[in-house]
């Protein structure tokens, strides 16, 4: 019982070391699948700390399995977009290893806005899951190829701390 007790009391200590936010000079790495309607692929975002509660980054998707029937080429399975993120994990205070971060983005394909979350388990490693939705088009005439990324999408991976 004690060596468990011992056990429980340094995994608790490492993992509340485990911060989701930090503020100015934060940087996270995330990596996972992008899933739409009629698609999925793979994202990755990077994300710089600006201030207490502000972040600015990018990402970027590509859409590996498509619809056949789209024939969707280079340009319409993939999409970067410059993003900045309000970062209220520690404005809500649920835990410093979770972080919640509403934001708005400008892509290749439309002005859209995000709502994520991540959970940090270690001080370098957790996951994330972002909702993201069209705000604007560029176009309202497009193809059903060029409605790749230009619709409702959930992006799930592994979040790192760099």
């Amino acid at each position: 019982m004690k060596k468990l007790l011992f056990i429980a009391l340094l995994l608790s200590t490492y993992l509340s070391n485990a911060q989701a936010f930090s503020g100015k000079g934060d940087k996270k790495l995330q990596i996972g699948g992008n899933f739409q309607e009629f698609a999925s692929g793979i994202n990755a975002s990077f994300d710089y700390g600006l201030a207490d509660n502000i972040s600015v980054g990018v990402s970027t998707s590509y859409a590996l399995n498509t619809n056949e029937r789209l024939d969707a080429d280079f340009i319409d399975r993939y999409d970067i977009k410059a993003r900045i993120n309000a970062n209220l994990g520690n404005v809500i205070n649920i835990s410093e290893n979770f972080d919640v971060y509403p934001g708005l983005s400008l892509s290749t394909k439309n002005f859209g806005g995000h709502l994520g979350v991540r959970y940090f388990f270690t001080d370098g490693f957790g996951l994330y899951s972002e909702f993201n939705t069209t705000l604007a088009k560029y176009d309202n005439d497009i193809s059903a190829p060029e409605a790749l990324h230009n619709q409702f999408t959930i992006n799930i991976g592994a979040a790192f701390n760099l």
